[in-house]
């Protein structure tokens, strides 16, 4: 992990020693290196940080649900805090107003704009193109 590219993730996990324990941290980090992921301290301080693809980080969060549900929950719900954000980045604007207007059909103009960051311009054409279907 090193030569950190464009497609490694980072998740921060403020305090994760506190919120695990000592020991699940250092079978967290073994379970890490297995799935391709880099789990470390960030310097000396007492938060923490998981680099890693978002495929690894999919599979390294599996893997953790599996074997160690109730010790790692801080550092599962972390991950896939981080996968659906990406997620959610990923879709474009226009998808994301169909889904909403598709889900609340009484969705009003400004609650559209203020949930997806679109313009009025963009907000009225998902409505229409709802009102189509």
């Amino acid at each position: 992990m090193k030569g950190q590219s464009e497609d490694v993730l980072i998740t921060h996990l403020p305090s994760l020693i506190h919120r695990i324990g000592g020991e699940n941290v250092k079978k967290a980090k073994r379970i890490a290196l297995d799935y391709g992921c880099e789990l470390k301290r960030i310097r000396r301080s007492r938060n923490w940080q998981l680099a890693g693809e978002q495929c690894a980080l999919r599979k390294f969060s599996d893997g953790l649900s599996t074997s160690e549900p109730e010790a790692m929950q801080f550092l599962i719900r972390k991950i896939d805090e981080r996968l659906v954000a990406l997620n959610e980045n990923s879709e474009s604007r226009e998808e994301q107003l169909k889904e909403l207007v598709f889900k609340n059909p009484n969705i009003t103009l400004a609650e559209l704009m203020a949930m997806t960051n679109c313009s009025i311009a963009e907000a009225r054409l998902a409505r229409f193109t709802a009102d189509l279907f």
